[in-house]
């Protein structure tokens, strides 16, 4: 893995998010509270050719913090900074320096992939030539080429993910956010995408993931921050997280950090 030592791309400020929670989902978390904290005062920095990634459980906090630093909400607090942009005062300009590549991510049933390929392109300013490139770059990359004249329902639920990705990278961003980034993927699919990540990051982009999987962020990983109940519990490398709780895998550092996160609030 390269652990970057370029200047720092995404600067998240001590950030916190909360929400207002319908009775339905009060049920569900079985509170009498009407708001929840969904992130609690997290921090963290990326850097151009690395792949940072938030471990934790489901209902942590990653996708909350990763749709703040993507400018789709705002936090409530703190701040965060993509290349020197401000997410709140110049979200513009953040969300052109970036993507969000999301499995909830659909293409609409009624159109083939290279007219949605150069509908979005256009979106986001490009020419038809520079959208051409990308295209051969991006079908080839991820096998779309043969399918690009059929239409998106006629397509197997893999080649739709692999062509929202594709459409998702068609402005070719400095800064790849991936929410989950195996999650519901056949295997053929979640090892393209693990390897085109690690392109992206071999090619000097930063790239920001959240996963619930331990193997995948053994893999991809080249610093990892666990979060846990909204908060960043511990950050490092995978050897110094192993060499912090005297582990011998991830699974295992990820329980005793757990364990200790625990009894800390339990303590406050």
């Amino acid at each position: 893995m390269n652990i970057a030592g370029g200047s720092i791309l995404i600067e998240v400020n001590n950030i916190s998010k909360t929400f207002k929670l319908s009775k339905k989902q009060m049920a569900l978390d079985g509170t009498k509270n009407k708001f929840k904290l969904a992130v609690d005062n997290v921090s963290f920095k990326a850097v151009p050719g690395e792949i940072y990634g938030l471990l934790g459980p489901n209902g942590a906090g990653k996708t909350t913090t990763l749709r703040c630093i993507s400018t789709l909400i705002k936090q409530d607090k703190g701040s965060i900074t993509v290349d020197g942009s401000d997410s709140v005062r110049n979200s513009r300009d953040v969300r052109r320096k970036l993507c969000l590549l999301t499995n909830e991510l659909k293409v609409d049933p009624n159109f083939t992939a290279d007219y949605l390929f150069s509908f979005f392109g256009r979106l986001h300013g490009m020419d038809d030539n520079v959208i051409n490139n990308r295209r051969e770059i991006l079908f080839n990359e991820f096998g779309i080429k043969e399918f690009a004249d059929v239409k998106t329902s006629d397509m197997s639920s893999g080649m739709k993910q692999k062509l929202s990705i594709a459409i998702s990278l068609v402005h070719d961003p400095q800064v790849v956010i991936f929410d989950e980034p195996t999650n519901g993927l056949d295997i053929i699919t979640a090892r393209a995408v693990m390897d085109y990540l690690k392109k992206l990051r071999d090619n000097g982009k930063t790239v920001v993931i959240s996963t619930h999987i331990m193997t995948v962020a053994e893999k991809l990983c080249d610093k990892i921050g666990l979060i846990i109940e909204g908060r960043i519990a511990a950050e490092g490398t995978l050897d110094s997280l192993l060499e912090e709780t005297k582990a011998s895998d991830l699974d295992d550092a990820f329980f005793e950090i757990y364990k200790r996160s625990r009894e800390k609030k339990h303590e406050e």
